[in-house]
């Protein structure tokens, strides 16, 4: 008798679920998602660490906005109240020789003044302009070790060593290629900053900063 409720039991439950069925659907993919061809991937493009912090400096472009935001990045994550222990200071990382080349001898004020520091950046800029003016016309979009020379790549890495030392590398051709004590060299910057539009810069001898 046990045995007999037992297999009805079973067989209503057989007959209970096969009531309400197993509907399949097909499901369709919008063509407008179909994925026919390898998409790219800007970012990153090269491979990381697992688990390394993804860090990525902000992109505007090829204008002056974004070469002073890239550079930037590079020397300060941006920050204009860093100070490393070189004694460099601020977002682009200003030395006081540099400072008092521009008119700013108060470098507590330059530190806690980011609109002065963007002046000082720019004025920086015109003045190596002026310096490497005549280098600029003479080796825009030659080769030198592998690396196209543009002017932005001629401004950043002047930021980095100074025009001088620019000039040094261009006119060798590559063999003087002064590094920071950081161990990054001119032709790390002329290949990281190359193709920027530098129009925005005027060339100025001598600029000051009116404090």
């Amino acid at each position: 008798m046990r045995k007999c409720v037992l297999f009805f039991c079973g067989f209503m439950a057989v007959l209970l679920l096969g009531s309400y069925g197993f509907n399949f659907r097909e499901v369709t993919v919008p063509q407008e998602l179909v994925v026919c061809e390898p998409m790219e991937v800007l970012y990153p493009q090269q491979q990381i660490a697992f688990n390394a912090p993804l860090v990525a400096p902000p992109f505007l472009g090829s204008s002056y906005i974004g070469f002073k935001e890239a550079l930037a990045f590079k020397e300060s994550s941006g920050d204009y109240f860093r100070t490393n222990t070189l004694g460099y200071l601020g977002k682009y990382q200003f030395g006081v020789g540099t400072l008092q080349l521009m008119g700013v001898y108060n470098a507590s004020r330059f530190l806690n003044d980011p609109a002065l520091q963007e002046k000082v950046f720019y004025t920086n800029l015109s003045r190596n302009k002026w310096i490497l003016r005549k280098d600029i016309l003479r080796y825009t979009g030659k080769r030198i070790g592998g690396v196209t020379i543009t002017e932005s790549g001629m401004l950043a890495a002047a930021h980095l060593a100074g025009p001088g030392n620019v000039k040094k590398y261009l006119r060798t051709w590559g063999r003087t290629n002064k590094k920071d004590a950081n161990g990054t060299q001119v032709s790390n910057y002329l290949k990281s900053f190359s193709g920027y539009d530098m129009s925005y810069i005027s060339p100025v001898r001598n600029p000051k900063i009116l404090m």
